[in-house]
């Protein structure tokens, strides 16, 4: 499977016969054309024939399947030795005086041979003059991501629930579009692509026995069926699956309304006309659309339970797609790829595998981002496990939330990267989203001057090609790689391979920085955080209270410290491992400085493409600035987490120092980047959270988050001078709560009552274990008494009806044990912040005998009506209503806190 020789280019006959079997397939006659297309731009005449015969005056190419007669015969007279392995998508390349003899394993093998012809023509202008190749893809499946999302919720829907429609998605019918897009597949060798989408189904079937739910015009359905039908067999000609995607969180909103339902609720039970309709969807899906396969994602499912999960699999979605294929008497299997996400994958297949052949499973790479070309921890073994059961598993590089906006492409990464996903993962599969802005799909970020728009493929070029070139062959040498994409920048920018090394050296040095400082200061991996907008103090000194992604910091990097345990350890003088604070900072700075010093040095060679540099080498500015401003920052955490041991003021001075110097970078960064992108994250809604929230398309850009950090640095001040007038021994005085009054709600569910304080009894059934201690503000609030044992068999159901605005307390418990409720988890369960409850905003506010330690969330009502909140099963305190106008300012309670040292970011407040 490698190059074995490719000879000398010379002065050759331009007449060429372009020879293939007389009824080819569709990727055959395919790659023929393309392969005829690029010899006529560089000056061919080609003339097509289905018989090989000898002619010295011209040169012959054929191309086929290694079984087709043509090819052997043409091999056979010329004496050409065709060394076709057995690998999937592989072919071989031999040649013999005017002869060249394209041979493929299969139909895509052969189309994979044309294009690898067609490269040689668009580099050098002519036919090698003798070629020796034999090549096969090591990664089975190859795949990019287009989301049917958008990066705003549509009026009156929940998070994914975007139908395809012209106003939505007004590129999905644009058929030029996906032309280029496949060109750009097929030219990279990707072999499969996926829409993603919440519920697909309702704007592309019919069905007869629920014809209410389709959710658009009949005009728009007819354009949809098209389009897809065309999509499908376009791809299909370049050996592309199309792969399409949904959540079984989803149903139709007519179908909902029908029926009474939500389009979505987790822990909702599997209803079996809910069932019985996305089985049918299936099955009408497959035979409507023949080259397609499915990607499921049982997690954030509706009965969110193993069982639950390998039942609708098996007895939903399998038989749907079965049903599909006979309705085609069809004896082939499309293929259908678990998505590991929230869901017990092993447990899924154990029961599948024996109903359905073409199985795949899924997981992300790095979760959310993309961090480390080491990865282990727990997530690690998830992978490990998936790779084990003998079906091919994919790696998913996912969404790239500490990646966006700007550009990024580092060949040495992305190589390391794919050597992990085998040797690591032991994965044989790339499912790869957009470098960025997923969300707004097909367009970038940028903001060009002239008001147009930039289109992520053509962006993002290097993205793709980087990705593609190691899913198709990893373990290549570093000096040719080095080689390789110096030449390929010189090329894009017009400069000789030397600033063609420099602009590389840019790419590889700035694409360390994100991922090195994600991985070790990050709150998630998830796409509710935004990296490159920064952090706040707060989140720097008590990540805990922001809820760290549980597996995040161990999964995502090697080995190391975060901030918190690296100053614990300073102080007790214990010694250090692995990666620390300090040289991360370092590190990030030193990566930035070391990528502008080799852009600069290449700027003033640049002779093609000049506009596009000139985006690129502002990002790179760009990224050196935030490294600068992030170091500076985790400096002064350093110091604020010094002075909860010590107690000296000093530390918090020059803490203060250090913020100052860290709003210098980032006035910088927002004079480069504010003007040049639209956003930050495409995601513009509330469940973007960190450094702070997203909702209603609000800071979205560097220059909305400076009066934030502004507003930080001259807190921390008041904060320090309060101190000094009190000797450091000042207590911040802590109000409590208003309750809301009677008048604002009405609550169906018969609970009796209590008044929060200690000793108060919480559950019905455990009057031993009473309130020990609380945070002042929750005292006087009046607390709902609930069953544990209900609670844990039942759920725990909350039926209210508000006249005004409130706000419900419920308090969560800090456990892993199965018996305590989870608090919502944005990173699998998209729904969580409905109420704007996904965040703690008291951590470690309440402890009660025997029981762990409490964070207590708020539900708020902001407008009247019927509300029903199912918060799943598990125990869960519901600790009473509060005035909708009352403030709960997010903060540590620090009730039962397990730290050794007084939580400090009450300094930031």
């Amino acid at each position: 499977l490698c190059l074995l020789t490719v000879g000398t280019l010379t002065a050759q006959s331009r007449e060429v016969t372009l020879v293939r079997e007389k009824t080819p397939s569709n990727r055959v006659e395919y790659g023929t054309q393309k392969l005829k297309s690029v010899l006529e731009e560089n000056g061919y005449s080609v003339t097509l024939s289905d018989r090989y015969r000898s002619d010295p005056n011209r040169t012959t190419v054929v191309v086929g399947l290694q079984t087709d007669k043509v090819v052997h015969t043409a091999a056979s007279r010329n004496r050409i030795p065709l060394k076709n392995s057995s690998a999937q998508e592989g072919f071989s390349i031999g040649s013999a005086q005017r002869v060249i003899v394209v041979s493929g394993n299969d139909a895509t093998g052969t189309l994979y041979g044309c294009i690898e012809l067609v490269d040689s023509l668009k580099t050098n202008g002519v036919l090698p003059a003798s070629i020796t190749l034999t090549d096969a893809p090591e990664m089975i499946l190859r795949g990019g991501v287009i989301g049917m999302q958008k990066t705003t919720y549509l009026p009156g829907r929940k998070v994914y629930e975007y139908p395809y429609t012209p106003e939505s998605f007004p590129w999905f019918y644009d058929k030029e579009l996906w032309i280029e897009y496949l060109d750009m597949l097929v030219e990279n060798r990707y072999n499969s692509f996926y829409l993603w989408n919440g519920h697909p189904f309702a704007s592309l079937v019919k069905l007869e026995d629920y014809p209410f739910a389709v959710e658009v015009s009949d005009e728009t359905f007819r354009m949809n069926q098209e389009v897809f039908s065309f999509l499908t067999e376009e791809a299909d000609k370049r050996g592309i699956w199309v792969i399409q995607m949904f959540y079984n969180v989803l149903v139709s909103e007519p179908f909902a309304r029908h029926y009474g339902i939500e389009t979505q609720q987790r822990g909702r039970a599997l209803l079996p006309e809910i069932a019985d309709y996305t089985r049918k969807s299936i099955a009408a899906f497959v035979e409507n659309y023949p080259n397609v396969g499915l990607l499921v994602c049982l997690g954030e499912a509706m009965d969110n339970t193993v069982e639950g999960d390998v039942k609708w699999f098996t007895k939903t979605i399998i038989p749907g797609v079965q049903d599909g294929l006979k309705a085609l008497g069809r004896t082939d299997e499309p293929p259908i790829l678990l998505r590991a996400h929230d869901t017990d994958c092993s447990a899924v297949m154990d029961v599948a595998t024996h109903l359905y052949s073409n199985l795949y499973t899924m997981n992300k790479y790095n979760g959310e981002s993309l961090t480390t070309y080491e990865p282990g921890g727990p997530w690690g073994e998830t992978h490990k496990a998936l790779s084990a059961l003998g079906s091919i598993h994919i790696e998913n590089v996912h969404v790239l939330a500490n990646l966006e906006p700007f550009r990024w492409g580092s060949p040495w990464f992305v190589q390391k990267t794919v050597q992990a996903m085998h040797q690591v993962h032991g994965a044989n599969g790339l499912h790869l989203f957009p470098q960025a802005n997923y969300w707004d799909w097909p367009w970038s970020a940028d903001k060009l001057p002239d008001g147009s728009r930039l289109k992520e493929i053509e962006r993002d070029w290097i993205w793709y090609q980087t990705w593609s070139r190691y899913a198709w062959k990893v373990d290549r040498d570093r000096a040719e790689e080095i080689d390789f994409w110096s030449a390929k920048l010189a090329q894009m920018y017009g400069t000789d391979l030397h600033h063609g090394r420099q602009i590389m050296t840019a790419y590889d040095e700035f694409a360390e920085i994100a991922p090195k400082l994600l991985r070790k200061f990050g709150i998630t991996e998830g796409n509710r955080q935004t990296l490159l907008l920064g952090m706040f103090m707060s989140q720097l000194v008590n990540p805990a209270k922001w809820r760290v992604y549980p597996g995040f910091h161990d999964s995502c990097g090697p080995v190391g410290e975060r901030l918190q345990e690296y100053v614990r350890k300073a102080w007790n003088n214990q010694p250090h491992v692995g990666e620390i604070p300090p040289q991360l900072i370092a590190e990030a700075v030193k990566h930035g400085r070391r990528a502008v010093e080799e852009i600069e040095k290449a700027a003033p060679y640049v002779t093609e493409n000049r506009d596009e540099f000139e985006r690129l080498r502002n990002d790179v500015h760009a990224y050196y600035q935030f490294a600068q401003y992030f170091a500076e920052k985790v400096k002064a955490a350093i110091l604020v987490l010094a002075y909860s041991y010590c107690r000296e003021l000093e530390n918090l001075e020059r803490a203060a120092e250090h913020m100052e110097n860290s709003l210098v970078y980032f006035r910088e960064l927002v004079r480069l980047a504010d003007d040049k992108y639209y956003h930050a994250n495409s995601m513009l809604t509330a469940q973007r959270r960190i450094p702070i929230t997203g909702e209603n398309a609000t800071n979205k850009l560097w220059g909305e988050l400076l009066p934030h950090y502004q507003e930080e640095l001259s807190t921390f001040h008041r904060n320090i001078d309060f101190l000094r007038r009190t000797d450091g021994l000042g207590e911040i005085e802590i109000t409590p709560l208003s309750p809301a009054s009677p008048e604002s709600f009405t609550l169906e569910n018969s609970w009796d009552r209590v008044v929060l304080d200690s000793g108060a009894v919480l559950f019905a059934d455990r009057p031993e274990q009473p309130v020990e201690d609380l945070d002042p503000s929750l005292t006087g609030l009046t607390a709902f008494v609930t069953d544990t044992r209900q609670q844990c068999s039942e759920g725990t159901q909350i039926r209210i009806t508000v006249h005004r605005p409130m706000q419900l307390a419920v308090g969560y418990f800090g456990s892993e044990r199965p018996e305590y409720l989870k608090a919502p988890v944005l990173e699998t369960n998209a729904l969580g912040n409905e109420y704007g409850e996904a965040d703690p905003r008291i951590a470690n506010a309440m402890k009660i005998t025997g029981m762990p330690p409490m964070g207590v969330h708020t539900y708020i009502f902001r407008e009247p009506g019927n509300y029903t909140l199912d918060l799943g099963k598990g125990i869960v305190a519901l600790l009473g209503t509060i005035e909708g106008s009352d403030p709960v300012i997010q903060r540590d309670g620090g009730i039962a806190a397990e730290a050794d040292n007084e939580n400090v970011d009450w300094l930031f407040y």
